[in-house]
């Protein structure tokens, strides 16, 4: 059997934080935004801040799965992206497969899962391949679930659902009078996992840049100026005790 290695002492986690399982986000979603901004403000290339980037991933994993977080769904990579200079692009693609590389092993001895979502076909076959391997190589684990969106974007997550959903209808597969909201979740890329309680976005933009638009519908919002590289897990527990400040009456009182 595989030793454990310790990201953590949980024990003294829980005690140095107002702790409490019952306010503990369940899902955490974040758009991890300033890389390019951090590499520009020390005279680098951008893709010398998306490459920092990479040590405030596995911060946050850490962090996520101190504090008992389920899942951690992380934007990595928008169907908008593509618009940016191809150099970047490339080296933005290459990035998963390096991560995984680094520090997939101690994800494994942690119990984390890896799965993604988003539009897998169009991407390189380096990029799929690291990640369809890190899916099968941790699919057993039932820790934390770090959930890549990779080539994703949500207003065509919305137009594949719709579609699909329109063809199991000409199918007789699926009934219009019996569709509800429950029913069209099943049609999302994030059918089986639960809503985000907390969205988290860094580098000082207060917007959603097509990121589950569905799926937050009721979820917390924290914004940060801190650049993704700069992420750690003080800035992870600030959000963590903002959350817990608020006060969730999904339209009631």
């Amino acid at each position: 059997m595989a030793m454990r290695i310790p990201f953590f002492n949980q024990k003294q986690a829980k005690e140095s934080f107002d702790y409490r399982e019952d306010q503990t986000p369940e899902h955490i979603a974040i758009i991890m935004d300033g890389n390019g901004r951090w590499a520009q403000k020390r005279g680098l290339p951008r893709v010398a801040g998306h490459k920092e980037g990479i040590s405030a991933v596995l911060k946050t994993v850490k962090a996520a799965v101190k504090f008992d977080v389920k899942v951690l769904t992380l934007y990595t990579f928008s169907t908008e992206n593509w618009k940016r200079p191809k150099p970047e692009v490339e080296f933005i693609l290459r990035l998963p497969k390096e991560f995984l590389h680094l520090y997939l092993p101690e994800l494994i001895s942690n119990n984390v899962r890896i799965e993604a979502i988003g539009d897998m076909e169009n991407l390189p076959s380096h990029t799929r391949e690291a990640i369809q391997y890190a899916i099968e190589r941790t699919k057993d684990n039932d820790g934390l679930l770090l959930n890549f969106a990779l080539n994703y974007g949500s207003r065509h997550e919305l137009l594949d659902a719709m579609k699909t959903m329109l063809k199991d209808i000409n199918n007789d597969k699926l009934s219009l009078d019996d569709l509800d909201e429950q029913q069209f979740n099943q049609y999302l890329y994030t059918a089986d996992l639960p809503e985000p309680d907390l969205l988290i976005r860094t580098g000082g933009e207060k917007r959603l840049s097509n990121f589950l638009l569905w799926q937050l519908a009721y979820t917390e919002f924290w914004f940060t100026d801190v650049l993704w590289p700069d992420f750690d897990e003080e800035e992870f527990m600030k959000a963590l005790q903002e959350y817990r400040q608020r006060k969730r009456r999904y339209g009631g009182v």
